[in-house]
């Protein structure tokens, strides 16, 4: 083991009963852990934001996390050394910590969802790091650190959506809807058009209807000045012949089910990944919206380490690239992140480079 292996790294930790943006905290000391046969040492060198990440610190989360924890899923650095038993790693390799570090393939379990990072286990937002072979996978070279960064949970979020479900993956000439400008949104809007399947995307920000038109959306609607946009939507598709959205990516939560079960198609797939509206004490929809409409209505939970494989395989032969942010961010001006992130100021994914 090299001398210049760290012993001790800076990080950030969340107090969850700060309730604001106040409880982000950095840490100079973290102790990194001695490597075990099995473990791999990494330099963290960036980070992508969720809204899972900002809603912890504003106290928003409806899942369990742990106080004091590291937060952040989603990342991507450089191995700087591995354990005796490691075979599938060496110094060098440019490599992202999975959402889950313990789920292969096949459904999420009760155990393998208790192996998160960023809520239940430290995550990323930490100049290094030790992990688990089996908790990081290599990633190609195509791909900047930046850009693979943004893959964990956003990336992976979108691909499961799309192709997860036997029988109902998505297809060449399908159609898909897709909520704002976030990075699973954004996410699906590209892996929807490489396919060849075609995109009414909203937004409630006039400035980014065009960028979504230039990423290949079909139609772009502003749920702000039109907000039975679901059905808008399901009369566009319906004038192209088709009969509504096969798949349609679910990222408000109560506020906007109301307006996906109405463009979406019969024995169509609504993917329920977010809150972002929050909620409302209003009854939208319910039990009988969904029988009317005739379709699947699924929870997705990012995914396992095979379909990550399988994503980064079609975005190889494809071309696909993530779209980062303009704005980036210093490791030490993390919460302006955060803020940044809570503003909706961005268009696609938004990140922290950790090391200079």
């Amino acid at each position: 083991m090299s001398d210049s292996i760290p012993t001790t790294t800076s990080g950030y930790r969340i107090d969850l009963k700060a309730g604001s943006f106040d409880g982000l905290h950095l840490d100079e000391s973290m102790p990194v852990p001695a490597l075990g046969a099995d473990d791999v040492l990494i330099s963290v060198q960036a980070v992508s934001l969720n809204y899972r990440d900002i809603a912890m610190p504003l106290g928003l989360y409806p899942a369990s996390a742990r106080g004091d924890v590291v937060p952040c899923s989603d990342g991507a650095g450089t191995v700087l050394a591995v354990g005796s038993d490691v075979k599938s790693l060496k110094a060098g390799d440019m490599v992202c910590p999975t959402f889950f570090q313990d789920f292969e393939d096949g459904y999420a379990t009760k155990e393998s969802r208790a192996t998160s990072l960023g809520g239940l286990n430290d995550g990323v937002l930490r100049k290094h790091a030790v992990f688990k072979e089996k908790g990081l996978i290599k990633i190609p070279d195509f791909l900047s650190t930046v850009e693979a960064s943004t893959l964990p949970c956003a990336a992976l979020t979108a691909w499961n959506a799309l192709f997860g479900v036997g029988g109902r993956a998505l297809e060449p000439g399908h159609w898909v809807l897709t909520q704002g400008s976030g990075g699973v949104s954004i996410f699906a809007l590209l892996f929807a058009k490489a396919l060849g399947a075609h995109v009414v995307a909203t937004t409630g920000d006039k400035g980014k209807e065009q960028r979504l038109k230039d990423l290949g959306a079909d139609l772009v609607i502003n749920y702000r000045e039109n907000p039975t946009w679901g059905r808008t939507a399901m009369e566009f598709i319906e004038k192209q012949g088709g009969t509504g959205a096969q798949h349609v990516i679910e990222v408000g939560g109560e506020t906007t089910m109301e307006q996906s079960l109405k463009a979406v198609a019969p024995e169509g797939l609504i993917s329920i990944i977010g809150f972002l509206g929050g909620s409302t004490a209003e009854r939208k929809t319910g039990f009988w919206d969904c029988f009317a409409s005739a379709c699947l209505v699924r929870g997705v939970l990012v995914g396992s380490k095979k379909q990550f494989r399988d994503m980064l395989s079609f975005m190889e032969d494809n071309g696909v690239r993530p779209v980062v942010d303009e704005r980036t961010f210093k490791f030490e001006r993390a919460r302006e992140a955060y803020e940044y992130l809570e503003a909706q100021k961005f268009f696609g994914k938004v990140v922290i480079e950790v090391q200079d």
